[in-house]
């Protein structure tokens, strides 16, 4: 299991794809093949007649529990999925297939057309009626892969385990999503013979046959960085950042060996078992913001070569603020934080290079902070190194607050206060009635006529307060006699 390759679709390997939809418009009637959906939720397709040889159709594998949640995936990412019914046809018919759907369409009775729902092909979630109120009353369900129903009990008493352990220890929402279980799991291994204990982690996997296998993820002393992982040798900033952070900080070309396909990826250490995991960086998803901080482009980009992102300013669930440095994982699939390495991090030379030319270009004063926009005023005060005040921030839960704000020069950062600073430092200065009193009492310098006087003075007072201090004053000490 050292070489792995992990997508949201196929956890393990790619099957050679042989299929390819067809969409009917509820709307127009009409019938074409789907190319893919964009960045916006708009489906790609392009009518029958007038497709291409050179012309890309989507491909999905035939299997039908790959099948099923690569098209629950694909539903939820259209922006109108109700307008559309879909049809799974051999990519190489499916010229042919649109043209004969089409001519049924046309000529068909409401009847006929209805005849049409036998063949729709439905997201996962919808195609078990016996589950359809589960699914109302919890949708999580909607994003499993596998049920329990799915999974070989036998195999898993064999191991010391059943569903009622596998709960107990939180493991099996994890397993149903297709992920690895969270925690080690202790397994007992009876050969007849032998009997071996160990920890692993487990996950589920579809087989070739279509049956649900369990994988056991055994524990290394250390993963093999000497060796080619997916076609890719690991050069020694590679090994030093898999070692030290987990995550190798870039994306690479791997190679799948079924089906020789290029393709690039992010590459991680399982911390748990030193197991290397790969995932394709095209399903690498950022988020816009992170707790209060929201990500600019370059930030974003960052975050999607693989890189490690020094954060500063973001706000905890307690409210508090914190600086960490966060990474994309691909064991997690997901950006984490690493907080064991708060410092802004040691980056590759390209990184570095393309991060002086971010902070040339950064050294002025940013007009937005915490996503508020100063007005120019404010912009102004705040680019000439002024304290300024600004309102509607939002922390991580929603709830507003405000502060001062003022720009460093120095450092090119932006120092945040919830208090004026300039206004503490300005109650910390004496007026003039009280110069006196501070010169002498906390500076220990002499004033003429209290300089005898033993107690401090009290607020405003540059005189004697009563004849106590006044005899005080007037009292000159002798100056005493030398032995001879």
């Amino acid at each position: 299991m050292e070489n792995e390759l992990i997508t949201p679709q196929e956890p393990k390997e790619l099957k050679p794809a042989t299929d390819t939809l067809l969409v009917l418009n509820i709307h127009t009637n009409q019938v074409e093949m789907v190319k893919g959906v964009d960045q916006d939720g708009n489906l790609q397709k392009v009518p029958p007649q007038e497709k291409k040889d050179n012309d890309p159709l989507i491909r999905v594998d035939k299997h039908g529990d790959l099948f099923s949640n690569f098209f629950s995936n694909f539903y939820r990412q259209l922006k109108n999925p109700t307008h559309f019914n879909f049809f799974k046809v051999s990519e190489y018919d499916a010229v042919n297939t649109a043209k004969d759907l089409q001519k049924y369409v046309d000529q068909a009775s409401p009847e006929e057309k209805e005849k049409l729902k036998g063949y729709e092909v439905l997201p996962q979630h919808n195609n078990n009626p016996k589950n359809q109120n589960i699914m109302d009353n919890n949708t999580d369900n909607q994003e499993y892969r596998f049920q329990p129903e799915q999974i070989d009990w036998k195999t898993m008493e064999k191991f010391g385990l059943n569903q009622e352990k596998l709960e107990k220890m939180n493991a099996m929402d994890a397993l149903l999503r297709g992920f690895k279980t969270n925690t080690l799991i202790p397994i007992t291994i009876n050969l007849g013979t032998a009997i071996s204990k160990m920890d692993v982690r487990l996950s589920l996997q579809t087989g070739d046959t279509g049956q649900v296998a369990v994988h056991l993820h055994g524990i290394r002393k250390e993963p093999n960085l000497n060796m080619k992982f997916l076609g890719h040798e690991f050069s020694d900033e590679d090994k030093k950042n898999l070692r030290e952070s987990g995550n190798m900080g870039r994306v690479v070309d791997l190679v799948n060996p079924k089906t020789d396909e290029i393709i690039p990826s992010v590459i991680s250490r399982d911390r748990l078992t030193n197991e290397l995991v790969a995932y394709r960086a095209e399903y690498m998803k950022i988020p816009d913001e992170i707790k209060g901080i929201r990500l600019n482009e370059h930030q974003k980009q960052t975050l999607l070569e693989g890189g490690p992102l020094y954060l500063e300013g973001m706000t905890s669930k307690k409210g508090e603020l914190f600086d960490a440095t966060v990474q994309f994982n691909a064991d997690k699939r997901y950006v984490e934080f690493l907080f064991n390495n708060n410092q802004a991090p040691k980056q590759s030379q390209q990184q570095q290079h393309n991060q002086q030319q971010t902070q040339s270009r950064d050294k002025e004063a940013p007009k937005i902070f915490r996503g508020k926009e100063l007005d120019d005023s404010q912009y102004e005060k705040f680019k000439a190194g002024q304290t300024v005040y600004v309102d509607g921030l939002t922390d991580a839960k929603g709830k507003a607050y405000q502060g001062y704000i003022t720009f460093n020069k120095e450092t090119s950062k932006t120092d945040f206060s919830f208090t004026n600073p300039n206004k503490l430092k300005e109650e910390a200065k004496p007026t003039e009635d009280h110069k006196t009193q501070t010169a002498v009492n906390t500076h220990g310098k002499a004033n003429e006529a209290t300089k005898n006087v033993k107690e401090p003075l009290e607020s405003k007072q540059q005189q004697p307060a009563n004849k106590q201090q006044e005899d005080q004053q007037k009292k000159v000490r002798k100056p005493r006699r030398q032995k001879l």
